[in-house]
């Protein structure tokens, strides 16, 4: 038997004030926000993820401070793990030692790990495929493009690409960008964000920008 589907539904979708994590998602040692969203097969650990934020299934993300309102696609990585270059081996028996009967564990190689955190900035866009390397901090309004590895610091609202990652454009003129940086609608209150939802959805960033900026 088929079926002929001239269109398919949406999925719905209920989140709520506490976290929303997938019974297949694993969250370590984590700091959630509120309306936030852990996905399908992906693990976070170390992490802290403020509020209305969410990462989308089989994503991996460790020893990281993300802001409001970030949006991190499918099989992303949020600094993955590192080896000891500088050193005579880069094999994990140096600190994973117990694991192959070498004696104790070196819990300093993963303090210098966590020394290198990742800080994904508010509203910020991880597209699918990324990979943000320890240490990197992604500013506000940011697009990091699909399958791009990101090894430095982005700017605000700035579009980066490739490998390694470098700025492709600004989201937004000078101007605008200014006047988002001074609206900060990421810190209003749900009410306010209920009550403005029709402008998001409806106005040019300008006139958004005309409509909330105070100077």
């Amino acid at each position: 038997m088929s079926f002929h589907i001239t269109q398919a539904k949406p999925a719905m979708k209920a989140l709520s004030q506490e976290p929303t994590i997938d019974q297949t998602a694993i969250v370590v040692d984590c700091e959630m926000g509120m309306w936030t969203e852990v996905g399908p097969r992906t693990s976070v650990r170390e992490t802290k993820m403020d509020d209305y934020s969410y990462v989308v299934n089989d994503s991996e993300i460790i020893y990281s401070d993300i802001g409001k309102f970030v949006n991190i696609a499918a099989h992303t990585r949020i600094n993955p793990g590192q080896h000891p270059m500088d050193r005579a081996s880069m094999h994990h028996f140096q600190y994973r030692s117990s694991a192959y009967e070498l004696g104790d564990d070196d819990p300093s190689f993963f303090d210098w790990r966590r020394e290198k955190r990742v800080k994904l900035d508010h509203d910020v866009w991880i597209g699918h495929g990324a990979i943000v390397q320890g240490g990197v901090t992604i500013g506000i309004g940011s697009v990091v493009g699909s399958g791009a590895v990101v090894t430095k610091d982005v700017a605000p609202y700035t579009i980066v690409t490739g490998i390694p990652a470098t700025p492709l454009r600004p989201r937004f003129e000078a101007d605008i960008i200014d006047a988002l940086l001074r609206i900060r609608w990421w810190d209003w209150s749900h009410e306010m964000l209920r009550d403005s939802l029709n402008d998001f959805r409806t106005l040019p960033v300008r006139e958004f920008c005309l409509k909330y900026d105070t100077i």
